[in-house]
C-alpha cells in the first residue's frame, strides 16, 4: 500500500523490525556565520548570583567521543511545543487531518483561542477538566468519559481523540486516582558545542532624559503625579512607569559556539509498548506507524526549513541534516523526506489503520470554560502588564 515512506514505516514497526528509532541529526550555525553570538534560554538563579552564565544550562557531553562543554539551546519540552505549534498551523491551513479540542472565549481584550495543541498537559489538562461540552462538564461528557477510560492495555481512546498525548507524553496528575502515565516517545534537543560566553549591558536611554519620580504606586496607564528631584519621594521612580533613563546593568551576554547540534528521535521500542486492546496485529502496526508518521510530520513542519528562529538573538541556519531509521550500533538508513511526503505517509497510514479497525477522529470539539475559569482568564488578561 501507499508510498515507499509508508511501507518503510510499517516495516520498521513490524514484528521483525530491524531498526531502533526514527531519528533526525542536524547541525546549525547562527545566521550570519560562525562567530555570531546566539542567545540560549535563561533560567532563574539566586538573586545574589553574580555569575550570569549560571542562568544557562551548561553541561559536559561526549561529542564525537570527546568530552566537551555544551550549553543548551532548546530543551525537550520547548522542542515539543514548537512541533505542536507547527501541527496546529498545518491543521488550521487544511494541510493536516487531526482531531482537536478548541476553547474560544471572549475577554475585555479580545477573544482567546486554546486548542489541544496548546494545552500544557494535553488530554489531561485542567483547561479541559474545567470546561463543558454542550453544557456538560468535560469529565462527565461522553467524550470525557471515553478519555477517562484509557489504559495502558488499550490506548485507543487517546489514539482516536488525542494522539499527540501518546507521542509527546501525558499524565493526568490533577485528578484523584491512579491514571496511566504515557511517556514521551518523541524527544528532541538542541545544544551548542564548546561555548564561549559573552557579556553585555542592558539599559534604556530616554530621548528627553526625564528625571524625577511619581508620588504613589498608581498604574502608568491611569493618572499619576510627577515629583521633581529634590522633593520628598513618596512613590517610585519614573523608570518604573516607562520614563527616564535606566543605567546599563549586566545581563546575560549569550555565547559563541563551535556549532549547534540538534538530535530528535521517536522510539520504536516505546511505540511497541502502546497496546490497542483486542485490535488485530495488522491494525496495531498501522496505528503505531501512524503515530511515528505524525511525529515526523511535526518535526518536518517545525524544523525542515533551511533556518529556524527560536527566540530573539537565536536565529539559526541549517548546515547539514540526516533523517532516517537508526540501526543497532548507531548507523542510519537515510530517508530523503519532504513535508509533503511526510504528510502523505501520515494520511495513508491513518486511513489504513482505520480500515483495519483502529480509527482516528478528524473533527474539532468545542469546549467552554466554566465561570470560575472564565473569571481567571479575564483576570489574567486584565493584569498581564503588572505580572510582566
Amino acid at each position: 500500500m501507499g508510498t515507499s515512506l509508508s511501507a518503510r514505516l510499517l516495516g520498521a514497526l513490524g514484528d521483525d523490525r530491524k531498526h531502533t528509532a526514527l531519528v533526525v541529526q542536524a547541525r546549525y550555525q547562527p545566521v550570519g556565520g560562525e562567530g555570531n553570538i546566539v542567545m540560549p534560554p535563561t533560567f532563574p538563579v539566586d538573586k545574589n548570583e553574580k555569575n550570569l552564565t549560571k542562568k544557562y544550562i551548561v553541561a559536559d557531553r561526549l561529542v564525537d567521543g570527546e568530552r566537551v562543554q555544551t550549553v543548551t539551546i532548546d530543551q525537550e519540552q520547548s522542542q515539543s511545543n514548537r512541533l505542536e505549534e507547527a501541527l496546529r498551523d498545518a491543521r488550521d491551513a487544511g494541510r493536516l487531518t487531526l482531531p482537536m479540542f478548541e476553547l474560544r472565549t471572549k475577554t475585555s481584550r479580545g477573544e482567546i483561542r486554546l486548542t489541544s495543541l496548546d494545552f500544557p498537559h494535553r488530554y489531561a489538562d485542567a483547561y479541559l477538566r474545567d470546561s463543558t461540552i454542550a453544557g456538560v462538564r468535560f469529565d462527565q461528557s461522553p467524550i470525557g468519559e471515553r478519555l477517562r477510560a484509557v489504559s495502558v492495555t488499550d490506548i485507543r481512546p487517546l489514539y482516536e481523540r488525542e494522539p499527540l498525548s501518546l507521542v509527546l507524553g501525558a499524565w493526568d496528575s490533577h485528578r484523584k486516582g491512579r491514571w496511566p502515565k504515557f511517556a514521551r516517545l518523541y524527544t528532541a534537543t538542541m545544544y551548542g558545542v564548546a561555548p564561549h560566553f559573552g557579556a553585555r549591558r542592558g539599559g534604556r536611554l530616554d530621548p528627553q532624559n526625564l528625571t524625577g519620580s511619581v508620588d504613589d504606586k498608581t498604574k502608568a496607564e491611569t493618572q499619576w503625579n510627577f515629583v521633581a528631584e529634590g522633593e520628598k519621594k513618596k512613590g517610585g521612580k519614573l523608570s518604573e512607569i516607562g520614563h527616564g533613563n535606566i543605567a546599563p546593568n549586566p545581563v546575560p551576554g549569550g555565547a559563541t559556539v563551535r556549532e549547534i547540534r540538534r538530535m530528535a528521535s521517536i522510539s520504536f521500542a516505546g511505540l511497541e509498548r502502546l497496546r490497542f486492546g483486542d485490535a488485530p496485529v495488522e491494525a496495531v502496526t498501522a496505528g503505531r506507524a501512524t503515530l511515528a508518521a505524525l511525529a515526523l510530520v511535526g518535526d518536518r513542519l517545525a524544523f525542515g526549513r533551511p533556518s529556524v528562529w527560536l527566540r530573539s538573538g537565536c536565529d539559526l541556519a541549517k548546515a547539514s541534516e540526516t533523517v532516517g531509521l537508526e540501526l543497532p550500533g548507531g548507523s542510519v538508513d537515510e530517508i530523503d523526506v519532504s513535508v509533503r511526503e511526510a504528510l502523505d505517509a501520515y494520511h495513508e497510514l491513518r486511513d489504513e489503520a482505520a480500515r483495519l479497525g483502529v480509527p482516528m477522529a478528524d473533527d474539532v470539539i468545542e469546549v467552554t470554560p466554566i465561570p470560575s475559569l472564565q473569571q481567571a482568564i479575564e483576570f489574567a488578561f486584565a493584569h498581564s502588564v503588572d505580572e510582566e
